[in-house]
């Protein structure tokens, strides 16, 4: 900070900016030695990392050295967080279910479902998702913790979205109240995720996404 000084007439200086005379600062408080002080920019380069090593190496041979070693930190710093490496999956694949869907407000059904259908194809599509959800799902079929927590991300996400998007369409009065929620989420969900996750084409078929977007809104429409 700059500040105003003022002369005496010995030719030192005094005062600050409001003329009162400078006391000594305090000495700074030091934190206590070794305690726990979890950055952010730090957690956040672990989380990355461990998608990072899903993806190169799977879950089964992944392991908390691997994830620090990316990461550029110490393996303390990852146990500091979470307690095993599936500790660490689980919390990772469960914020999956709250975090980039998006809330499709554009006033239409097919709006709303083209929207959806945009976000979600390039999320199923990236390298790094294509790679870390079937490997999950291979594991899940044999560790119980991560079927849950797979169900939860893949669906709960599904679920509020596309509930959002129908009770939208029965407001506006292109679906009939009250239509089944399972069987919509059944049609919003499935083709894209089959398409994207199960048979993992590497390339959508040319307007795939506007004839998904007619034919849902129209199987929607008939529920």
């Amino acid at each position: 900070m700059l500040c105003r000084m003022t002369t005496k007439p010995d030719g030192k200086s005094e005062g600050n900016a409001d003329g009162a005379a400078q006391s000594p600062q305090p000495p700074r408080r030091r934190a206590p030695a070794g305690a726990a002080v979890l950055r952010e920019d730090v957690t956040e380069a672990i989380r990355s990392a461990v998608f990072e090593e899903l993806a190169a190496v799977g879950y089964a041979r992944m392991s908390i050295e691997g994830i620090a070693r990316r990461a550029g930190v110490g393996k303390t710093a990852v146990y500091r967080r979470w307690r095993s490496k599936l500790h660490l999956v689980l919390d990772l694949v469960s914020a999956i279910a709250v975090q980039g869907l998006p809330d499709p407000d554009t006033g239409t059904l097919e709006g709303d479902l083209r929207l959806l259908y945009e976000v979600t194809s390039r999320a199923l599509r990236h390298p790094v998702a294509s790679q870390i959800i079937p490997d999950l799902q291979a594991e899940a079929a044999r560790n119980p913790e991560i079927a849950e927590a797979m169900q939860k991300a893949l669906r709960e996400g599904q679920e509020g979205v596309a509930s959002g998007i129908v009770a939208a369409a029965e407001q506006r009065g292109e679906v009939r109240m009250g239509i089944d929620d399972e069987m919509a989420l059944d049609l919003i969900s499935g083709p894209l995720y089959w398409r994207s996750v199960v048979i993992r084409d590497p390339k959508l078929p040319k307007d795939y996404l506007e004839k998904l977007t007619r034919a849902t809104a129209a199987a929607l429409k008939a529920l």
